[in-house]
């Protein structure tokens, strides 16, 4: 399937074409600016580093046990790890590589298939959206981190104010009964106290809470202070951030083993409910599990990657990051149901997935919940358990923030660095204090979906298809050949031709078939929301067929299919960033022919 489009120059006729045209060919990048020094990774092992903060973060703590409860325990667990190897895995190789052979950023990589370049775009905005409300999570970490230094727990009581409230700290008899509509401590806690919710949206989102603002703008002074030199600066921090978060996990696992009840989570954890695997829902949240806890599909690997040395050993690092992601998903698993476990214990309740309400209130609700009932130290655990999540999310953040950076400085060389971290800091803070007002979760929830979910899932299908099919699989092979020396396996091979595309356009046309339109959980979501939703979503994939057709007109050609031929041909500043190499490269492809 690889199509009539996999071979640059096919003839010296094409070759010329480029050459005149350059003018004209947006594809085509300035001999200066494609041969300038591109800055590198202090050592290799910052890469892996960086690459391990950001894969394994609040997706494999926050997300990854939630998910879990809701599909079945161990039933989903069978199938994310299927999934990680042959979607997860191939994806950030195949990401990785192409980074790397390029040393281009996540837009300008397409130039291997010119005509999707608009993919690219489209997938920056979609990086963008995530990190305006990824900041606000970390935010409201903070705010919990703080917290955990009272004397006493704020979600642990009841307020008097509150109505039909349990504490999260009272001792549950045999014979006590609750009002049907009596909640815990701990979400009255977030929503009344913390994010001071509004009922629904139809009420509006507020002006923004004053605090919650300033642990945004805190977090934001935190990443900037990492990003401010660049790339040597992030990949120093990287020890921290990839290393510090297992320490305390580690911790938190010895301590939640040794809970009674502990191992009764951790059993159903690990026990298969055998009639869900067949359910396709299950799947479906296996393969959006590794999609987002990975950040394949984004562009951040791909923008790492572009700082690598050409022939560094990325198959070494690409086995190590997705198989510690998949370690640290089982890890946190144990660790968190284990407490679930103790927690059902504690509250006498013989199945273990009701005594939490799985979701994305999660972090913020059901796990101060457990911890406020610890009977030793809950402060000093609510405290290390807040710092892991912070960590673990600056790791990301750092990711996230360089992609769009790198693509700033690599179009405009003559702003430093610290000023264009600083100006996404700014940005990132007045956005991200939309998410911080009494309606901004039910925004939050909105912008996910129109504006990450729904634009990724597409552009997903539109990346795979351009470099495995319109590049296609055998050059995707012999650049890596190019580059390291080797033949990847044949593994790698059936993956990118065949199994990973197949498996992500089955997930898609699923997502398409069972699409729901969000809702502000009981209620509905106003129609202007909606409307405002989809243009997230219009300006997400627009650039996709808009770049397409501006690379189509501007090839030569004597009719529309030599031009379209034409623009999904790479660019002649395709390949390797050294010109010594490049002039290799293209030898290499005049030889095969």
């Amino acid at each position: 399937m690889e199509g009539t489009f996999n071979h640059a120059f096919s003839s010296q006729e094409n070759s010329q074409e480029v050459d005149n045209n350059f003018n004209k060919d947006p594809e085509k990048e300035a001999t200066n600016a494609s041969h300038q020094e591109r800055e590198k990774w202090g050592k290799d092992i910052e890469f892996l580093f960086s690459c391990i903060a950001l894969s394994v973060g609040l997706g494999n703590i926050w997300r990854f046990p939630f998910v879990a409860l809701a599909n079945g325990g161990g039933a989903f667990v069978i199938p994310y790890v299927i999934v990680l190897v042959l979607v997860g895995r191939p994806v950030y190789f195949l990401e990785m590589m192409l980074g790397q052979f390029s040393n281009k950023n996540s837009v300008a990589v397409y130039n291997c298939v010119p005509a999707l370049r608009g993919v690219g775009v489209g997938q920056v905005f979609a990086t963008s959206v995530v990190l305006t409300y990824y900041s606000s999570i970390m935010a409201l970490t903070l705010r919990y981190l703080y917290d955990s230094f009272r004397s006493e727990l704020p979600w642990s009581i009841c307020r008097p104010e509150w109505e039909n409230c349990i504490p999260a700290n009272i001792e549950i008899s045999e014979n006590a009964t609750w009002p049907s509509d009596a909640r815990s401590s701990a979400e009255l806690y977030f929503l009344k106290d913390v994010i001071q919710a509004k009922d629904n949206i139809l009420d509006g989102t507020g002006w923004p809470v004053w605090n919650l603002v300033g642990f945004l703008a805190l977090s934001w002074f935190i990443v900037f202070l990492v990003l401010m030199k660049g790339i040597k600066s992030a990949g120093k921090a990287s020890y921290v951030l990839a290393i510090f978060p297992y320490t305390i996990l580690l911790v938190l696992l010895i301590r939640s083993l040794t809970l009674p009840g502990a191992f009764k989570g951790v059993q159903y954890f690990f026990t298969p409910q055998w009639e869900k695997i067949v359910q396709p829902s299950v799947w479906y949240a296996a393969v959006t599990q590794v999609f987002f806890s990975l950040n394949i599909f984004f562009g951040n690997i791909v923008m790492y990657a572009s700082y690598n040395r050409f022939d560094n050993k990325l198959y070494r690092d690409v086995n190590i990051v997705t198989s510690l992601d998949m370690f640290t998903s089982l890890l946190a698993g144990c660790t968190i149901f284990g407490i679930f476990g103790h927690l059902a214990h504690e509250l006498g309740v013989e199945d273990v997935s009701t005594v939490v309400a799985p979701g994305p209130g999660l972090a913020f609700i059901s796990y101060p919940f457990a911890i406020s009932r610890f009977t030793f130290a809950p402060q000093l655990f609510s405290a290390i358990f807040f710092i892991m999540l912070y960590v673990l999310g600056v790791g990301t953040s750092v990711a996230v923030t360089s992609t769009v950076t790198t693509i700033i400085k690599d179009n405009f060389p003559n702003v430093k660095i610290w000023q264009a971290v600083l100006s996404v800091a700014v940005i990132g803070t007045i956005i991200g204090s939309v998410y911080l007002t009494p309606g901004g979760q039910s925004v939050l929830e909105l912008v996910d979906f129109y504006g990450s979910t729904f634009v990724a899932f597409i552009l997903a299908i539109a990346e795979l298809v351009g470099f495995c099919y319109i590049y296609g699989v055998n050059r995707l092979l012999n650049d890596v050949n190019f580059m390291l020396g080797y033949h990847p396996n044949f593994f790698w091979k059936i993956c990118w031709g065949f199994i990973t595309p197949i498996l992500i356009a089955a997930i898609a046309i699923y997502f398409f078939i069972f699409f729901e339109i969000p809702t502000d959980g009981h209620y509905e979501y106003p129609a202007v929301a909606h409307v405002i939703g989809w243009c997230l979503t219009a300006i997400g994939l627009i650039p996709f067929p808009l770049f397409a057709f501006y690379r189509i007109y501007y090839r030569k050609g004597d009719t529309w299919w030599e031009k379209i031929k034409s623009a999904f041909k790479p660019a002649e500043s395709w390949g390797p960033r050294d010109p010594i190499l490049l002039k290799k490269y293209k030898e290499s492809l005049y030889s095969s022919e």
